[in-house]
């Protein structure tokens, strides 16, 4: 397939993925903060990440280059196969959230990629088809091909990833009135590391309540019933082996409760935590109420509220 377009710009956006008791198949899109990535067409084939920037003091000179070990290079690459492009890219990629934050940085990333490359083309493929690519980068941070972070990233909404082989995506616009709050400790956890807690076998009993946690989850956020929402964001299978790994776990999802919040888990593999609720001004009020549990412990933090999002990667500029 041939390049129509010589540059294009994405952004992708957090997400939170998981969300509490769906684990590896249930993800939203935030409206931001979020990645940007800019592509341009080059005769030699492959993929030269150029550069890895950040505009709001985050480090990144610890973020690779090369394009086998980067999320953004890997899911190119994927993508340039796949459709066998007769062209290769030069890639800049601008991060607005740390790595290993647990806001889906590594899939924002991925995601924006993707979708600025689909950009370039005489033939853009549908958004969803973009998702196994973006897989194929985030395998790269993690280990394991996985979209509940990257296919809210590109499509938006809240999506139940119903099986992988193949990719099967339900979306869900969400409700209106539904806020995030994510408190982000200064700290990161690897992916990798958060996936190797957990066991390889659970009770059948612990299997059925998660069921039935995820089934309520998915109908309350359909029929706006904040009420079943808020009984069922509950994990009894990831979440009681991860928050060892965040400091002041449980006072911090005490914190959320007591100031309104519907529910209160682990984002992604962690270090952040998200909250629901049901407007901006308690969403607001949650995250003051988790960012004071954190400065008792003199943990610095960093606190982002907002609307869960009904888009999700969207092309900036093209030229």
């Amino acid at each position: 397939m041939k390049a129509a377009y010589q540059e294009a710009t994405a952004f992708a956006p957090a997400t939170v993925a998981n969300v509490a008791c769906g684990f590896d198949v249930l993800g939203f899109a935030l409206e931001s903060p979020g990645d940007e990535v800019t592509v341009h067409v080059t005769r030699k084939p492959g993929v030269q990440i150029i550069a890895v920037e950040s505009d709001n003091g985050l480090p990144t000179s610890h973020l690779p280059l090369h394009p086998h070990k980067n999320t953004a290079g890997g899911a190119i690459l994927a993508l340039l196969e796949g459709i066998q492009a007769k062209f290769g890219v030069e890639v800049h990629i601008r991060k607005r959230m740390p790595a290993g934050s647990g806001m889906g940085s590594s899939a924002a990333s991925a995601a924006a990629a993707v979708v600025a490359v689909n950009a370039l083309l005489e033939e853009p493929l549908a958004l969803e088809q973009l998702v196994d690519f973006g897989m194929k980068g985030e395998a790269i941070a993690s280990g394991s091909e996985h979209a509940d972070n990257v296919a809210p990233a590109i499509i938006g909404g809240i999506v139940l990833i119903r099986g992988y082989h193949p990719i099967d995506l339900v979306r869900i616009d969400p409700p209106n009135n539904l806020y995030c709050t994510i408190i982000r400790p200064h700290c990161a956890i690897s992916t990798k590391a958060a996936r190797e807690l957990l066991p390889k076998q659970i009770p059948l009993q612990t299997a059925i309540t998660q069921w039935g946690n995820l089934a309520g989850l998915i109908a309350g956020l359909i029929r706006g019933d904040d009420g079943l929402i808020a009984r069922s964001l509950h994990d009894v299978i990831v979440e009681p082996y991860r928050a060892a790994l965040i400091p002041g776990f449980y006072a911090l999802k005490e914190a959320a409760l007591n100031a309104g919040a519907l529910g209160c888990s682990i984002s992604g593999s962690g270090p952040s935590l998200f909250a629901l609720s049901t407007s901006e001004n308690i969403a607001r009020a949650v995250g003051t109420a988790m960012y004071a549990v954190c400065a008792d412990m003199h943990i610095d933090s960093t606190v982002y509220v907002s609307r869960l999002a009904h888009g999700g990667s969207r092309v900036l500029s093209v030229h």
